[in-house]
């Protein structure tokens, strides 16, 4: 009996080793050919990036962020990924009778922009693309001829009872209205998808959900198929990374103005090659609402610890763009967004700002421009790595 406690001891103290072992390296923030956090805090530098060469995708207010920070930059861009998202201006759609402008607009996202009640009353893509025509007009985004050629991916799961796939299909539409050809749009309505970026990990949520994470089992990993219909040359995934995930202080791109809504802190992944001065590209991943790094998911009052912590950074390190983009020289800039309540500020979910919540006037939202507090930071990133 005591042999057999002693043994039973020693496994117990070896499996304390492990999990004391799992645990320190889950807790590394900075190294080379791994996805560890940096606890490293340093500078956005520039790099040897291709002009007009980057791209951008996103899930959720992230992808309705990638259309909006794709149409106010769009001389820089090549090609978007849009998971779950739509058109410019959205929240713009209708007017709602709310008192509060602010209050309308949100009204419009969600019933307008998210779950219509029928497609007819969802988003109208050629009012939305006349209106992109005239922001483009008055100066407040790039040229609207810069779309042709760009290569765009948009995706709708089946199952997503979040954005509705008729939301996704006026995003198609507003492209074509806008020049982009329907050759150089892919749009995949055909896997029974949650609300969600999918992946092939087999620990991540079923393909069906609609509940955070917002990472989902597909058997695929759709972060490939965005990069490879935008750059279409791109060689296999490594296997194991070369290069470093960074963080950097994102408060130097917002100038620490509360309303950005923006963390402290964005990351970036700079395969070795291109810190060693290969020629590069750019590609900005935006997260959904509830994914930031530092968003804490809350189930019933209590905070959700199965999926911390950090609770985003599961979008940064297993979503798969750092393996394509190692064997690509592609840079992926992962700018975060978080929440807040209060102030007159109404983002709780850490959502990027697609209905006007950052603008300093809320009767005349300036959400989707050059000059939008976020969108400013976001092509200062950019900008600041070279792209």
């Amino acid at each position: 009996m005591r042999r057999r406690k002693r043994r039973l001891d020693k496994r117990l103290h070896v499996s304390n080793i492990r999990a004391a072992t799992m645990n320190v390296i889950a807790r590394l923030h900075y190294s080379y050919g791994g996805h560890a956090m940096a606890n490293e805090i340093v500078q956005l530098r520039d790099y040897n990036v291709r002009k007009g060469e980057s791209s951008v995708s996103g899930l959720s207010s992230g992808a309705f962020m990638t259309v909006q920070l794709h149409l106010a930059h769009s001389a820089s861009f090549a090609g978007v990924g849009v998971i779950a998202g739509g058109p410019f201006r959205c929240s713009e759609s209708f007017r709602g009778a709310a008192p509060l402008a602010a209050d309308a607009y949100v009204q419009s996202a969600e019933y307008i922009c998210m779950s219509p009640l029928t497609p007819q009353t969802g988003p109208s893509a050629p009012r939305l693309a006349q209106l992109a025509h005239d922001t483009a007009q008055a100066g407040a985004i790039d040229p609207l001829s810069n779309l042709a050629g760009d290569r765009v991916y948009l995706f709708t799961g089946s199952r997503d009872t979040v954005v509705y796939s008729e939301v996704v299909k006026c995003t198609q539409r507003f492209y074509e209205l806008l020049g982009v050809a329907s050759g150089d749009i892919l749009f995949d309505d055909t896997v029974p998808a949650g609300h969600s970026i999918l992946t092939d990990n087999p620990e991540d949520s079923l393909l069906a959900t609609n509940q955070p994470p917002y990472i989902n089992q597909g058997g695929f990993m759709q972060s490939h198929r965005i990069l490879q219909h935008i750059y279409s040359d791109l060689k296999p995934a490594a296997q194991q990374t070369s290069g470093r995930l960074l963080r950097f202080d994102q408060t130097e791109f917002f100038g620490h103005e509360a309303r950005a809504s923006m963390g402290e802190f964005g990351y970036a992944y700079v395969p070795r090659s291109v810190e060693e001065g290969a020629s590069a590209r750019v590609h900005v991943v935006l997260h959904g609402c509830k994914q930031g790094y530092s968003y804490v998911n809350y189930v019933y009052g209590r905070a959700d610890s199965a999926n911390q912590a950090p609770y985003g950074n599961r979008y940064i390190t297993t979503t798969g763009y750092n393996q394509l983009a190692d064997s690509n020289d592609i840079i992926v800039l992962y700018p975060q967004a978080t929440g807040a309540d209060g102030g007159g500020l109404q983002n709780p979910d850490g959502c990027w700002d697609w209905w006007g919540y950052t603008s300093d006037d809320p009767e005349q939202p300036d959400y989707y421009s050059r000059d939008a507090i976020q969108i400013k930071a976001l092509y200062g990133m950019l900008s600041r790595l070279g792209g």
